[in-house]
């Protein structure tokens, strides 16, 4: 390891100490969050069924019909409701911030990182506005406007409750693709999508169901959401209410409909056209996840370009990594959609 890696890895350690609101939460098995009973006597066999089914027909089990109550307000906040309707009401209102770009035609649909704040990404959104590409960023489920009464983190999302993240990133996935029906409503016809960390595993999985979409761009990339969630740094304290209740082979099997590699090997991903951006030295999405799914990637056929960058997870926002990654996935996004 030399010198530089060493810092990076330092500094990745010290921005994720700065959170000191992770709780490790009790595992539980949230069949109740997925049309399942919670009392089952055998929930992994239950959950091994439904994964199987989901993935199999994944097109159908992410398909959503456009919101009838979509509303835009004088700020540019847009609000419809959710095609999920989960147990916390504050989380069924999906709010989005819109940037109106000169093009008349192309658009991105902006999904942040995990436990973003209302404000985050909205640099990105004015650079692509500035570009003349409208950008709609969409708060994600169970983050800043939509998070559940009693919680400081969007633990619903990424969490020890299996039934509930599954029912959580379905709900995202189709909360996005309702996102992607306004903007054709509004005209929009060159849709793009770019995503953050879990926002990246959520927007590559609406980019190879969603017939709108023509282009992907994604910060950090990953093969499976158990593999992350068990290995990274940023999600050990999830890993760890659940490690004693169920191994790594089996949370991928019960996540598999929420990861991106079981879509790639299906070659769902040819004829989509992408653009990865990850960090060497990233402790949260490991370098070697994000190979695999490169390999898997081209194996399968499927049209994209990557950049690795001398960075980790936290630091690709930091300078100049940050002025790189913006200017090629921004030149990517332009090139694709205008």
């Amino acid at each position: 390891m030399n010198w530089f890696e060493r810092r990076i890895r330092r500094y990745e350690h010290r921005r994720w100490t700065t959170d000191d609101n992770r709780r490790v939460r009790p595992f539980r098995w949230g069949l109740e969050h997925i049309g399942g009973n919670a009392e089952d006597p055998d929930p992994a066999e239950f959950l091994r069924r439904y994964a199987r089914q989901a993935v199999e027909n994944s097109r159908e089990w992410y398909a959503i019909t456009p919101a009838n109550d979509y509303a835009l307000d004088a700020e540019g906040v847009l609000t419809f409701t959710s095609s999920i309707a989960s147990a916390w009401p504050e989380n069924n209102t999906v709010h989005a911030k819109l940037w109106r770009g000169s093009s008349k035609k192309a658009a991105v649909l902006v999904l942040p990182n995990w436990n973003a704040k209302w404000h985050g990404q909205d640099g990105l959104c004015e650079w692509l506005q500035r570009l003349g590409v409208t950008s709609l960023k969409m708060s994600m489920p169970y983050h800043n406007r939509r998070m559940a009464t009693g919680h400081e983190r969007a633990d619903q999302l990424v969490g020890s409750n299996i039934g509930l993240t599954l029912q959580a990133n379905r709900q995202a996935v189709q909360d996005a693709r309702r996102c992607l029906r306004w903007l054709e409503q509004q005209g929009y016809t060159r849709l793009g999508i770019l995503g953050t960390s879990i926002g990246s595993s959520i927007g590559y999985i609406t980019l190879v169901h969603d017939d709108g979409l023509t282009a992907g761009g994604f910060f950090h990339v990953s093969t499976y959401f158990a593999d992350v969630l068990s290995q990274g740094m940023s999600t050990n304290h999830v890993w760890e209410g659940m490690r004693q209740h169920v191994s790594v082979d089996e949370a991928r099997e019960y996540w598999a409909p929420i990861s991106p590699m079981p879509y790639v090997e299906r070659g769902m991903a040819a004829g989509k056209n992408s653009f990865m951006v990850y960090g060497k030295y990233d402790p949260t999405f490991p370098p070697r996840l994000t190979q695999d799914m490169l390999a898997a990637l081209r194996k399968h056929g499927a049209t994209f370009r990557a950049l690795e960058l001398h960075c980790g997870h936290y630091s690709l926002e930091l300078a100049p990594f940050s002025y790189i990654a913006g200017y090629r996935m921004l030149t990517f996004l332009r090139s694709a959609l205008l």
